[in-house]
């Protein structure tokens, strides 16, 4: 067991999931079959994000780069690097301990070969930047070092020892629209606080959500801003990024702003409440035709025992029109999620459970086999 730590928590094995901010489309693969909605296979779904140039046409030198525009310490010299956690197409997570204190924490480690542009060398950057922005937070969390050899950048983080945010809702067993209130509360409230300091995900769903603490199911931390940006107010970005369930339509469309947050965290919602996503299909582009076409399955289990009240909110984040849509500081304010809402706490169909951990094991299952093929 690693020691605690003042800012820091338990170690624990919780970042074994793949750090990657890029996929290439999806992974069909027959093992997944079971894991199904309507008798069909549920597609990838890790974040995306096409590069500025061919993987073969290598822009930038790996020796000649600085990331960070300043010399640092070797991170061996204050750190243990110790196992692997965390394995993705452009980084990979260690566990790491301060040597000075014993304190474990996450070291996200970004080889410098695969910034095959001057565009990844921006990114890393600015995800840094970021997380240095919105320090602080106590649902963000917290970024300790930064360092950089010859070899690659590393990001200290704080270590969550909670688990993943579906795994802590099949533990507890009894779960309620009130208990989709708490969580979903807490996400838009980040989402507000982001987008009011000027920062915009554009990578919400919920593995990239853990539990600081395996005793408060409320200690949520979002831990990936790889894709995320700062924003001006009317700002439009044309990036294609983010990943497929959750991606809004504008996005699609190459002209979005902060509003697609909104449309993301009503894509989580919706499957808090009822253990499948929105928008599906066989394939990543057959989703993005699910998501452009807007419909909004209410009609199957377990819909028809849901709020009114719910699924009136979900209809207003996801409004298909970003400009008609609700601002994440409006829906913090809409009383199905307000607290002390009427949100009520009666226990959900046992079969939302049971689809939300069919779901959650696939994205398990799939990021496996990413990160087998990546190695």
């Amino acid at each position: 067991m690693g020691n605690q730590c003042p800012n820091g928590t338990l170690g624990s094995d919780y970042y074994n999931r793949p750090t990657s901010r890029f996929a290439d489309g999806c992974l069909e693969d027959d093992r997944y079959s079971d894991l199904k909605k309507f008798d069909k296979p549920w597609p990838e779904v890790n974040s995306f994000k096409p590069t500025a140039v061919g993987i073969l046409k290598r822009g930038l030198d790996p020796t000649s780069i600085t990331v960070l525009e300043r010399k640092t310490a070797d991170i061996r010299e204050h750190y243990i690097i110790g196992r692997r956690l965390g394995q993705g197409q452009f980084g990979t997570t260690f566990l790491c301990t301060e040597i000075s204190t014993g304190c474990e924490y996450a070291c996200k480690t970004i080889p410098k070969r695969k910034l095959i542009t001057k565009e990844d060398v921006e990114d890393v950057r600015r995800e840094i930047q970021i997380m240095h922005h919105l320090s602080g937070h106590k649902n963000v969390v917290s970024i300790k070092d930064v360092y950089e050899d010859g070899q690659a950048v590393y990001i200290v983080m704080e270590l969550c020892a909670g688990g993943e945010l579906f795994d802590r809702i099949q533990e507890k067993g009894h779960y309620s629209e009130q208990k989709a209130a708490e969580l979903i509360r807490i996400i838009i409230s980040l989402v507000a606080m982001c987008h009011s300091l000027g920062v915009m995900h554009r990578d919400l769903k919920p593995e990239n959500f853990l539990l600081w603490d395996k005793e408060d199911d409320l200690s949520i931390k979002a831990i990936d801003f790889g894709l995320s940006v700062f924003f001006k107010p009317g700002q439009v970005f044309t990036e294609l990024v983010g990943s497929p369930y959750y991606v809004a339509p504008e996005v699609l469309h190459k002209r979005y702003g902060p509003e697609a947050d909104v449309w993301s965290a009503g894509v989580i919602l919706y499957v808090l409440l009822s253990g499948v996503p929105p928008f599906w299909a066989e394939t990543q582009q057959g989703i993005f035709d699910a998501v452009l076409k807007g419909h909004i399955d209410f009609d199957s289990d377990p819909w028809p025992k849901i709020s009114e009240s719910a699924k009136n909110l979900i209809r207003k984040m996801l409004c298909p029109c970003p400009s008609e849509r609700l601002k994440a500081h409006e829906v913090l304010r809409h009383p199905w999620i307000c607290e002390n809402g009427v949100a009520t706490d009666q226990a959900l169909d046992p079969g939302v459970l049971s689809r939300l951990k069919q779901f959650s094991t696939m994205n398990k299952l799939k990021k496996l086999a990413l990160r087998v093929s990546d190695s």
